[in-house]
């Protein structure tokens, strides 16, 4: 039976080994393996107050709270996954000086209660991927690793004695091998199942099969959000940094690290071969800006043209600007 008659914010503090709850207004915390087991034992005792739960919030923690997260979503819980920067932020307004387990998962549960009543609550809401969109995530996670392996062998050629030059490039021929087969494998996942949205970019340069697949795989926002708001939730925005009569320099951090680095390279390729980043690119030097604010600037661009493209279903021409919001 429930012990709790009004709303309950629970806040979890995630590492490798284990998942720290804390109730909202609640001093003790428990504490479970983080694995598929101890997530069953907390869903099971979660239960008894499922009815009043409104939110459960973690942090991002390099893909160690996915499981959790992903459970506890599929079990129906309304989840919350916070940049960690922004969460060690909240602590420190709280007074929270010593950091443990415990604390930070307080910490997180107060949280949990303060973004559950902002008018931003429904956007911070945990999205489940579908079945494509996690085939393809571990497709993508999958080929950066392999690719790092394969340029550190590379890297070993020059400085391994040439009695293992064979062995070495042995390795490198295997893994040449196995990214070319995952390369097929994101390409029938992107023909097979996102092939309409993708149909809408075709001709838009620099957007090439590796950022498609980072974009639907890791973006499932897409056309659903205005432009101003995928640029924020990527981490393109520039953001204000100002105070009173100061006005300071505006700069970028935080989003999807993962869909910021593809839109980067394929910036750099839009920006020497699509006449509109091109242009837009020149302008901005020509304005002052340095290289790399304009390649930002570039950035932000592109993404709002590909939001817009696929939020009004009409496939790019070389004439298209992104509307303004």
């Amino acid at each position: 039976m429930s012990t709790f008659s009004e709303p309950i914010f629970v806040g979890i503090d995630v590492s490798k080994a284990t998942l720290e709850v804390a109730y909202r207004g609640v001093n003790k915390t428990r504490q479970y393996a983080n694995t598929e087991e101890g997530i069953k034992a907390l869903l099971k005792e979660l239960k008894n107050d499922q009815e009043h739960i409104a939110v459960i919030l973690m942090e991002a923690t390099g893909r160690l709270e996915r499981l959790a997260a992903t459970m506890l979503c599929l079990a129906g819980y309304a989840v919350m996954v916070v940049n960690p920067r922004q969460a060690h932020d909240f602590s420190k307004a709280l007074g929270y000086l010593s950091k443990t387990d415990a604390t930070d998962a307080q910490a997180l549960s107060q949280f949990a209660y303060t973004l559950y009543h902002s008018d931003r609550r429904e956007k911070l809401l945990m999205m489940l991927p579908s079945k494509e969109q996690e085939m393809l995530q571990a497709s993508i996670t999958r080929r950066s690793q392999l690719i790092s392996i394969r340029v550190a062998e590379e890297n070993r050629l020059a400085s391994t004695h040439r009695s293992q030059h064979k062995s070495i490039r042995a390795v490198i021929a295997l893994l040449d091998k196995q990214i070319t087969n995952i390369d097929n494998d994101i390409g029938s996942n992107l023909h097979d199942h996102f092939r309409d949205k993708l149909d809408l970019l075709k001709g838009l340069k620099g957007v090439g099969r590796n950022t498609q697949a980072t974009l639907m795989a890791c973006l499932p926002e897409l056309g659903n959000l205005t432009n101003r708001e995928v640029a924020k939730l990527v981490g393109v925005a520039p953001l204000n940094n100002d105070s009173g009569k100061m006005r300071g320099k505006r700069s970028i951090w935080g989003g999807r690290a993962d869909v910021r680095s593809a839109l980067y390279m394929a910036t750099l390729s839009a920006k020497k071969w699509d006449p509109t980043i091109s242009a837009f690119y020149n302008h901005l030097i020509a304005a002052g800006k340095k290289p790399k604010v304009a390649l930002v600037a570039c950035m932000h661009k592109l993404l709002r043209i590909i939001n817009a493209v696929i939020k009004s279903n009409q496939p790019w021409q070389p004439a298209f600007t992104s509307p303004q919001g």
